[in-house]
């Protein structure tokens, strides 16, 4: 299973995340596109720091909500949806060509991919912006609904991503469970390595009830925003490599 972060999100002088320490760490990149955070210096370091450690490079687009940081909703109209997308795709595209790179695939960030997951007309906007620029798969979260999301981009012609969280609780439904309900972020490092490890080995997860829940996926998501969340993936990494 690999492991992806999303990763460029810092904006002129302030700095988002730990890049740095976390990118030796990870398999794809998910880099910001400038809607929600970074700006176009710091996309071009994150694409050249991908580069070095030989990883591969998705493009992470959002709705164009700076001041929120992408966690709002804003409603689009299908064709500007589309339009969003690809320019923001193409401009990460652009820098990557600079240094001898490509984008490889297509996560979309907060409350657009919240969005795409709840609805699926928004989802198929984003799949056909990872169609009609390059046949870019696109990363989406795996839950019980994933023979509909399988359905749906096949008859696109579109290579689905599924996604899962080391860090996240999970409802019966596959979902994550809101951060408002106790229990629904992972804090210990044990319990992370734990959740990742029987994604990885088992192809599922306990639910925040205590129910087992087939989710197999491609990729496991990571974060590495402070000290205690890259020593987190860290571990992950270990454990994964010791499989």
């Amino acid at each position: 299973m690999k492991l992806n972060c999303d990763l460029g999100e810092s904006f002129g002088a302030w700095t988002m995340g730990m890049d740095a320490e976390v990118m030796p760490l990870i398999d794809q990149a998910n880099i910001a596109c400038g809607f929600h955070a970074s700006d176009p210096l710091t996309m071009a370091k994150t694409v050249r720091m991908a580069s070095e450690h030989g990883v591969q490079i998705g493009a992470h687009p959002a709705y164009p909500d700076l001041v929120g940081f992408g966690r709002r909703s804003i409603p689009c109209a299908p064709d500007e949806l589309h339009a969003l997308l690809l320019y923001q795709v193409g401009a990460l595209d652009a820098l990557c060509k600079a240094q001898g790179t490509r984008v490889r695939y297509l996560k979309p960030h907060g409350a657009l991919y919240n969005d795409m997951m709840r609805d699926p007309a928004i989802l198929e906007v984003v799949l056909k912006a990872g169609r009609d620029y390059d046949q870019l798969p696109v990363m989406i979260a795996a839950n019980v609904r994933r023979a509909d999301h399988e359905h749906l981009a096949a008859s696109l012609g579109v290579e689905l991503l599924f996604e899962v969280f080391a860090d996240r609780a999970y409802d019966d439904a596959g979902n994550l469970v809101p951060r408002s309900i106790a229990g629904s972020v992972l804090h210990q490092q044990e319990a992370i390595v734990a959740q990742a490890l029987s994604f990885a080995r088992d192809g599922g997860v306990r639910t925040l009830n205590g129910d087992w829940l087939d989710l197999k996926a491609d990729t496991l998501c990571i974060h590495g925003d402070n000290d205690s969340s890259v020593a987190a993936a860290t571990a992950v990494r270990d454990a994964l490599r010791a499989l």
